[in-house]
């Protein structure tokens, strides 16, 4: 079951930001993001309220828990394009399907608020990561070099949810 995330959920977020050896710094960056968020009061019902922007979703197993989770904010100054920050499956999850549903309902989510188009970024050495994005429509619209450390490129791909 894929829903909007609650603040109960923080603990296996992290924990699976961890398992995918997200780095301290980047840890603390997703807890921030998180607690900002719910004391904002987000994490109500995203297509109910127009005002609620960004989101985080989790995916859920009746017997396993928290397996995924995404989280999405829109671009500023843009219409209607938005950034897909975090998508994230538990690694023994990884391979199954969990996160093309994710990633589905992230894009059906945005579709049914007007969401033109959707950018993921990524480093250039996450082939994996690439791979999964170009199965599922998404192109390769720039690269970077050394945005995140020397060497460390960052490629941004992107996908058009709806046609004007």
């Amino acid at each position: 079951m894929i829903r909007l995330s609650t603040p109960d959920d923080i603990t296996a977020i992290l924990s699976i930001a961890e398992a995918i050896e997200f780095q301290p710094a980047e840890l603390e960056v997703v807890r921030n993001l998180l607690t900002n968020y719910f004391a904002a009061g987000n994490g109500k019902d995203f297509l109910q309220d127009s005002k609620t922007e960004r989101f985080w979703l989790t995916a859920e197993e009746d017997k396993e828990g928290v397996v995924g989770v995404a989280y999405c904010e829109p671009e500023r100054m843009t219409d209607q394009t938005w950034n897909l920050q975090l998508i994230a499956i538990r690694p023994n999850y990884q391979g199954q399907g969990r996160g093309s549903k994710l990633l589905h309902h992230v894009e059906e989510t945005l579709k049914a608020r007007n969401g033109r188009m959707l950018l993921v970024e990524t480093l250039a050495s996450f082939d994996l990561a690439q791979a999964f994005y170009r199965k599922y429509g998404y192109e390769e619209e720039a690269r970077i070099r050394d945005f995140y450390a020397t060497g460390d490129d960052k490629i941004v791909f992107r996908k058009v949810l709806t046609v004007n």
